[in-house]
């Protein structure tokens, strides 16, 4: 099989060791002068949202590319969720004592290894997609990892503007909001900042054509699904792929499983409900992205062109996630393998 999935963050990234543990895993990426060699029976994409990446004192951070790398290729934090396993924070100390800005954003040293190698390939020419294979090259992630675009196209937040005069609007990077302010200050919108020709990476529309089917995993649908789908010419190659798209709700009883996904969904007023996020973002049959939608059990969902079912939606471990991800295909009819191919 071939599925695709759109993913960010810490509930992406567990989603994707559920498709892991259903299908077995494949080592990536192959040679390069054979690109077959080492593929398993199934191949697994995982489109990552850019969005949140930014540059912090002088180097390139992409928090969910890293934390889909770090988790599968098992370096994640098993506590935070997010980054580096037995992390310490003698860098970000030093950056404090000596008065650095941002104060609020902290880098550990682990993590910041990976920044350094990625900025100095980017720094280098090298686009960021390519600098995503040779970083997976040490973590083996069994899932092909490929950023939504290599051109930047990060999510800003539209304020009001501290100390300005009624009305006045100011966009901060979306990690500001997130980290510092908590999302807990007025807020009127998110924009997407980058690039005026921004295009899909390679090999994204490619995945997105020949998958068997598309799984939009249960991240944030306003900063991490959104993101993606913002990036052009991707909201149209889901419409017309020949693959049935199916999501999984990050809402269970009218609350986000983790994460803030709740305080943007009411920036863009949607209400946060399984329902209402299906509605969001709409049936294949009319303008949306959706063939189908999974919600938790006890929760309600109807919208005119998606097939709605229900299943457990706590990802307590990957074989729970697994079952899950089961339930999801067969609402479009696709039927996984009863056991996975198993891992080496």
């Amino acid at each position: 099989m071939k599925v695709t999935v759109l993913v960010g963050g810490v509930g992406g990234a567990r989603f994707l060791l559920g498709l892991r543990e259903l299908l077995g895993a494949t080592p990536f990426p192959p040679h390069p002068d054979d690109p077959t060699l080492g593929l398993g029976e199934h191949q697994l994409t995982a489109i990552v949202n850019v969005g949140d990446d930014a540059w912090m004192h002088g180097v390139r951070i992409c928090p969910d590319l890293d934390t889909c790398m770090y988790t599968l290729g098992g370096g994640i934090d098993p506590e935070r969720g997010w980054g580096r396993r037995g992390e310490t924070w003698h860098a970000k100390e030093e950056l404090a004592a000596y008065g650095a800005d941002p104060d609020w954003f902290g880098l550990g040293d682990r993590d910041l290894a990976t920044h350094l190698i990625r900025t100095q390939m980017l720094d280098a020419g090298y686009r960021l997609s390519d600098v995503t294979a040779a970083l997976s090259r040490r973590w083996n992630p069994g899932v092909r990892l490929l950023p939504v675009t290599d051109d930047r196209h990060e999510t800003h937040v539209v304020i009001a503007k501290p100390d300005g005069d009624e009305g006045e609007r100011v966009a901060i990077h979306f990690q500001e909001w997130w980290v510092r302010h908590r999302a807990r200050i007025p807020t009127f919108g998110f924009a997407q900042v980058g690039s005026d020709d921004t295009t899909p990476a390679p090999g994204v529309l490619d995945a997105i054509a020949d998958a068997d089917v598309i799984l939009l995993a249960p991240s944030n649908p306003v900063v991490s699904i959104g993101a993606i789908v913002s990036v052009p010419g991707m909201r149209s190659a889901l419409r017309t792929t020949k693959a049935p798209v199916v999501g999984v709700s990050p809402i269970i009883d009218n609350r986000p499983l983790r994460g803030m996904a709740d305080e943007c969904l009411s920036v863009i007023g949607v209400e946060s409900s399984a329902e209402a996020v299906a509605a969001h973002y709409g049936a294949r049959s009319g303008n949306g992205i959706l063939d189908g939608w999974l919600i938790a059990e006890g929760d309600r969902a109807q919208v005119d062109g998606i097939a709605i079912g229900s299943a457990p939606l706590l990802m307590t471990d990957p074989q729970a996630t697994a079952q899950m991800i089961r339930a999801a295909c067969a609402l479009v009819d696709v039927a996984m393998p009863e056991q996975n191919v198993g891992t080496e």
